[in-house]
């Protein structure tokens, strides 16, 4: 009976062995078997090669150890920019916030001692114009083309002039859509730029684009992810009791005025703007452009220098309402477009004043025409309008600091840009050749 249990407890040990000694073969033959060894080893050297082109340096590790994983996962990071009115000077806020406010990019070239693997590069935008025709419109796609992004044109031709745009009719990476931004539209972009709004006094006693297309623009933006910017007005200000005006100023507005179409829409849209952000996580920037001029003004718009200019050309008495003291702002387009896109591109909501410090009279104005145009050309004085304001003068510390951005075209160089511009328009090519 011993004997027979013995023999059992060998033949299990050997039997056990040998089932050993058959796995570990058969490991080492599924390891060599079909070159899976080799593979092994390459991807072994893969790994090592990834992590050199990388090269973390220890500092840089130390530095951002403080990140979960967890923050840095392929999930998109929700993008979510302090609403700013005055800038906090937040400089620690740590890493993490670094990471959620850049893009793929811009982290890697940061923290990778500015080595980015090769094919990625600044990704080429879908970007939407609303009111891309028009005098401001225009110019910005310009410079958006020129960049190289794609590039929508929304525009009813209320006031935009198709004109405008003609020369980048057959660009493969430009559109041009007839629509009024009162109804919604399905489009997939990724910055919106709106623009839409007649802004001459002319024209502005429109409150559905204000309020009905930046609604609509607004939930374009939620829809897709998509940047927003909103194109205020200095306007918000009304009748400024405080000169120059600070983007804190909460303005002085007749709420039942001629104007307040305008004023009051404007803030509106700035309201609605800062609801989405706060309410819905929508990125927005806010913008409060000051008097802009330069070439495809409309030419009978109402505007101050458009007058001017206009008048001048055509011989006509230059029309100066009140006493002439009152006094404005005037920035050259080019200009505008530069602190429009710094703003987009940037890390701040806003709002920000984006207008040229340099203050004039109206009648300086005047004189600054005809010394331009022409010397002989006489003033005409007419009654103020109504709720005209007395003053207006941006201040654009705000800008200057956390854009860097600040004019850098003056009246006088930029207003025979302007002229030539009109000349052209009024009396055709021929006169703008003889020099008239």
């Amino acid at each position: 009976m011993g004997g027979a249990e013995h023999l059992e407890k060998t033949s299990v040990k050997k039997h056990m062995i040998m089932r050993k000694k058959a796995l570990s073969s058969s490991i080492v033959n599924y390891v060599l078997g079909e070159q899976r060894l080799i593979c092994l080893f390459i991807g072994i050297i893969v790994s090592v090669s990834a992590l050199s082109v990388i090269n973390l340096s220890p500092r840089t590790i130390s530095s951002t150890a403080s990140v979960s994983l967890d923050h840095v996962s392929s999930t998109p990071i929700p993008r979510r920019i302090t609403y700013e009115l005055v800038d906090h000077g937040n400089i620690n806020a740590g890493i993490l916030n670094s990471v959620k406010k850049m893009d793929l990019y811009k982290f890697i070239k940061r923290f990778a001692g500015g080595k980015v693997p090769l094919g990625l590069k600044r990704k080429n935008l879908r970007v939407l114009v609303t009111g891309g025709a028009g005098f401001v419109g225009s110019h910005l796609v310009d410079r958006l083309i020129e960049r190289g992004d794609s590039v929508i044109v929304v525009d009813n031709f209320f006031t935009g002039q198709k004109q405008n745009l003609l020369h980048h009719l057959n660009n493969p990476k430009f559109e041009l859509v007839r629509h009024d931004v009162v109804e919604p539209i399905l489009l997939e972009v990724d910055h919106i730029y709106h623009l839409a709004c007649p802004a001459s006094p002319v024209h502005y006693k429109d409150h559905k684009t204000n309020v009905m297309g930046t609604l609509n623009m607004l939930g374009l933006a939620k829809r897709v992810g998509a940047r927003f910017l909103i194109t205020s007005t200095s306007e918000v200000y009304g009748d400024p009791l405080q000169h120059p005006q600070v983007e804190t100023y909460w303005g002085n507005v007749n709420p039942i005025g001629v104007r307040s179409c305008y004023d009051e829409g404007k803030r509106t849209a700035e309201t609605l703007a800062m609801d989405y952000h706060r309410g819905l996580n929508v990125e927005v920037r806010i913008a409060r452009i000051f008097n802009t001029y330069g070439p495809r003004m409309c030419i009978d718009d109402g505007r101050v220098v458009s007058n001017f200019v206009a008048q001048a050309l055509r011989k006509q008495p230059l029309t100066v309402y009140g006493d002439g003291k009152q006094t404005r702002s005037f920035q050259y387009v080019s200009d505008l477009v530069e602190g429009l896109m710094r703003l987009m591109e940037g890390n701040h909501v806003g709002p920000f004043n984006l207008g040229n410090p340099g203050e004039f009279t109206m009648l300086e104005l005047a004189k600054v025409v005809q010394e331009t145009i022409d010397p002989n050309a006489k003033i005409e004085f007419k009654p103020n309008t109504e709720d005209d304001p007395h003053k207006r003068k941006p201040d654009i510390s705000k800008a200057k600091q956390l854009l860097g951005w600040e004019p850098t075209v003056s009246l006088r160089q930029g207003l025979p840009r302007m002229v030539d511009d009109f000349r052209q328009r009024i009396f055709g090519d021929d006169k703008l050749d003889s020099g008239l």
